[in-house]
């Protein structure tokens, strides 16, 4: 057996015995937590700022029904594995399953979602150590995909002689959501539900907020006179830094103090209306003094102020959804920035996440960078006679991101063609490799959410 390069700390005295795989085939994919080597160190500069530094990594444990057992340490899974009492079923993130029957003893974890319009930060916390975390990319251009499926089916619809009258069923429901915002809500129900696959969690806790344009600019509106306005209930301070992107909108620095300052100022006829107020630095803001945005020599900015917010709507509505269809616990925004900058930590999606699950000097773990990934996609190409595009109706056996294995070697797949005969691979650095599809061994499907 290979020795451990450290000594290991921060293991649980109960935690159960669990696995991680030696083999050379599995060690040599990245995705995996443990290459070759045990590490004690992981922790990143970037987002590692409180408490302890050190913290051993973690595999989730399942027992034999598949329910989640408290993770371990590499080396007790590596033992287990040899010994034939557990086995792996899932590589990234690294999780073992007990062979042997087991008591269902685990400790209190909490879960922190810092849900997001195009990131998903999560954090999972015990009492001592922080045991997975990382950050979801969500799809972009969804909206795009869903019309181009309208024109799809309007030219298929088109093509019949007769179709059938249907029913009336053009109302929408009560809680209906545009297909686009409904996508990023499953999205992090998919999420949780994959984390509590894996770990046994007793407790999940969501940042939510909330806007009121409407008081922004009347603060003595009332009943039906919210039916008009942009926003709903919510800090001045924060809505400006979401929109502005915690930035000096003139010289564009952050991590500094911002001011809230008037593009058209009052003396010049300006008011206190949100689509007229802005971001600045100190120095910025004084430089500019009773000029306008225009005068100042940035006619960009009071455009970009009248732009909508569909992050800001998604906060408004989507946020509450997901607490109310979890039952869980809720933060505000502005608990959890207090929070983050007493414990020294920057702003990133993965240090709100881990101060929403009620993180303070828990040691960190590395955190992982999360992918979407649409696998049943319905390509155009061109008919053989080089006629008008045609839906290509056959699924191929590999697919984008799907991890193979050549050459005893380990490749993620780039794309097919060919008619599927040949598969594009890519190595660790980059490389590409053309070659018949019949000569790669299929590893992993690569859909859905990825670690």
């Amino acid at each position: 057996m290979q020795k451990l390069l450290v000594e290991l700390k921060n293991t649980l005295g109960d935690a159960p015995q669990v696995p991680c795989s030696v083999s050379e085939v599995l060690n040599r994919d990245k995705s995996l937590s443990v290459p070759y080597k045990v590490l004690a160190n992981n922790s990143s500069d970037e987002d590692q700022h409180s408490g302890k530094s050190r913290q051993d990594l973690r595999v989730p444990v399942l027992n034999m029904r598949g329910k989640p057992l408290m993770p371990t340490t590499p080396g007790k899974a590596r033992i287990l594995l040899q010994q034939r009492k557990a086995t792996v079923i899932q590589r990234s993130p690294f999780t073992i399953q007990i062979c042997y029957l087991t008591g269902n003893y685990t400790q209190n974890i909490k879960l922190g979602i810092d849900a997001g319009y195009s990131t998903i930060g999560f954090s999972t916390v015990t009492e001592k150590s922080e045991l997975l975390s990382g950050e979801l990319t969500l799809r972009k251009r969804v909206s795009k995909f869903i019309e181009q499926k309208r024109h799809y089916r309007r030219a298929r619809r088109n093509r019949l002689w007769h179709r059938k009258p249907r029913f009336n069923n053009r109302s929408k429901l009560e809680g209906w959501f545009a297909p686009s915002i409904q996508h990023k809500l499953e999205t992090h129900l998919r999420l949780i539900k994959k984390l509590a696959k894996i770990l046994p969690i007793t407790k999940i806790r969501v940042e939510v907020a909330s806007f009121d344009t409407h008081k922004l600019q009347n603060p003595e509106i009332k009943g039906v006179e919210y039916q008009q306005g942009e926003l709903q209930g919510y800090e001045v301070r924060e809505y400006l830094l979401e929109k502005w992107g915690r930035k000096c909108a003139y010289c564009g620095k952050s991590n500094l103090p911002l001011e809230i300052e008037h593009i058209v100022p009052k003396i010049r006829g300006g008011t206190d209306r949100v689509s007229n107020l802005t971001l600045a630095c100190h120095k910025c803001n004084q430089k500019k003094g009773d000029k306008t945005a225009s005068e100042f020599g940035y006619p960009e900015i009071q455009k970009k102020a009248k732009q909508t917010l569909k992050a800001t709507a998604f906060m408004n509505i989507v946020r509450w959804r997901l607490v109310n269809t979890l039952k869980c616990d809720w933060t505000y925004g502005y608990i959890t920035k207090h929070d983050r900058i007493k414990f020294g930590m920057e702003k990133s999606h993965v240090n709100d996440a881990f101060v929403i699950a009620g993180g303070t000097t828990q040691s960190r773990s590395k955190p992982y960078r999360l992918t979407q990934t649409r696998r049943n996609n319905r390509s155009i190409q061109t008919n053989r006679r080089g006629y008008k595009p045609s839906i290509r109706r056959q699924m191929y056996r590999l697919h984008p991101n799907d991890l193979v294995r050549y050459i005893k070697t380990l490749y993620n797949v780039k794309g097919v063609h060919s008619y599927g005969k040949y598969v594009i691979l890519v190595d660790k650095v980059g490389k590409l490799i053309d070659i018949n599809v019949k000569k790669v061994e299929l590893v992993k499907y690569g859909k859905g959410i990825q670690f």
